[in-house]
């Protein structure tokens, strides 16, 4: 864990608990973990994992769960956040508690170019911070900001998973991202986001690597392409096609590539 994140931890404990990650989402601090999945509004309930692995409920509140998946001498730490960088800011600094030799980020992401297609699943090449809460989290003072700065990924890790993938008959895609601070303004904005020509958007993936590299840790996003601006499939009323797709992307391939990074 690098400097920066020990002083956020040790000025969250110095108001809060000892032991945050134990109260929040039931996580102990004394397991070492083969990895820690965040997924903003997804259960391992949720992909089905349960039909395949053991799956404890630590805790469960409207917008927050705690999880622990195992299979064969696999242990994963699961954390359900709520949607929005912030969120995933919040939680995922708490993991600092913890230790995991890897993170996994899960979630749902819109295409903005055609060649993206529903249930396809990806992981960003960079992300662009559309939030101030990175800010929050990067600068010294707050009245500082990285505004649609880019966040890069540890490339060497990404490709060990793209190809851990293929071998696995999957084609994990690679593709820009710009991260918005909300899905209903993001339609009113469309043209403006356009002009920053990334390939997807979704809202929490600048801040789950900015907070992976303080953690210090090797760490993945895998985003199910859930919609599609650009040709007009909607998040909310797919087709019964569409809704096949992504379930495949959501329900097969998703559960088996985090099983499968788990055990890198």
């Amino acid at each position: 864990m690098k400097e920066k994140l020990k002083k956020i931890l040790d000025t969250c404990h110095k108001y809060n608990s000892e032991h945050m990650m134990l109260e929040t989402f039931g996580l102990r601090d004394d397991i070492m973990y083969d990895a820690l999945v965040v997924a903003p509004s997804f259960t391992p309930y949720k992909l089905h994992m349960d039909q395949y692995c053991k799956v404890t409920t630590l805790r469960e509140s409207a917008y927050l769960g705690g999880y622990l998946v195992e299979k064969d001498n696999f242990k994963i730490a699961w954390i359900k956040t709520a949607s929005s960088a912030s969120n995933l800011i919040d939680h995922l600094t708490l993991c600092a508690e913890l230790s995991f030799k890897k993170a996994i980020f899960i979630g749902a992401v819109g295409a903005l170019k055609e060649d993206f297609h529903v249930g396809n699943v990806c992981t960003p090449s960079y992300s662009i911070s559309g939030n101030y809460a990175d800010s929050f989290l990067m600068k010294e003072s707050i009245r500082d900001n990285m505004l649609f700065s880019k966040v890069y990924p540890d490339k060497n890790f990404i490709d060990e998973v793209i190809g851990l993938g293929k071998k696995r008959g999957y084609d994990i895609r690679i593709g820009s991202v710009f991260c918005t601070p909300s899905i209903a303004l993001e339609y009113i904005h469309l043209d403006e986001i356009r002009s920053f020509d990334t390939d997807l958007i979704e809202m929490e993936t600048s801040s789950f690597y900015l907070v992976a590299d303080l953690l210090e840790v090797p760490a993945v996003a895998l985003l199910v392409v859930s919609d599609n601006s650009a040709t007009g499939v909607a998040l909310v009323g797919r087709t019964d096609e569409e809704q096949e797709q992504y379930d495949k992307g959501r329900n097969v391939v998703l559960p088996d590539m985090i099983l499968a990074v788990a055990g890198m």
